[in-house]
């Protein structure tokens, strides 16, 4: 049986859980697309490219930027969003560990 200090060991941050979660849709993976190549973008550029409105872009993105995977910048009125590849690298890493503790490759079962 599990302890509450292993259960505690084995979970997810919140940093961590936050990546997963903004991964976890089909259209937050396609709105990541349009960053391909170093691509800085504005809402409205990526709701066109993504066949989406402005809002539901926004709300998007939020998740994106709180999951580590977009950073924004702001000029005059607009907002440019851009990949955060440092960001990105450590939560892949940080799930890395998270996943060799909990799931070790030499576990059988």
């Amino acid at each position: 049986m599990e302890t509450a200090t292993e259960s505690d060991a084995a979970a997810v941050d919140q940093a961590t859980a936050d990546f997963l979660k903004a991964l976890a849709s089909e259209t937050r993976q396609r709105v990541m697309q349009q960053f391909a190549g170093g691509r800085e973008l504005t809402v409205g550029e990526i709701a066109e490219r993504c066949g989406l409105k402005p809002s539901t872009t926004s709300e998007h993105l939020t998740l994106l930027r709180r999951g580590g995977l977009v950073l924004s910048r702001k000029e005059g009125k607009q907002v440019f969003y851009r990949a955060d590849g440092p960001t990105m690298a450590h939560r892949l890493d940080a799930l890395e560990e998270y996943l060799l503790h909990c799931c070790p490759p030499d576990c059988t079962g």
